[in-house]
């Protein structure tokens, strides 16, 4: 892994450490919080498909 690779990463975590909290807290019921979950994942799937390919 280069610097290219690493800083984006350190920048995500940083992005999750801070979001995580208020996601977890407004999401008490399971339901809610693996429908929002779900969302989220697929969001970061596309994102993380359509860089793949725009920057191959």
């Amino acid at each position: 892994m280069n610097v290219d690779q690493i800083i984006p990463i350190i920048y995500m975590i940083g992005v999750l450490i801070l979001v995580l909290p208020s996601f977890l807290q407004s999401n008490s019921k399971l339901k809610q919080f693996l429908a929002n979950l779900s969302i989220w994942v697929i969001i970061v799937l596309i994102v993380t498909t359509i860089s793949y390919f725009l920057f191959k």
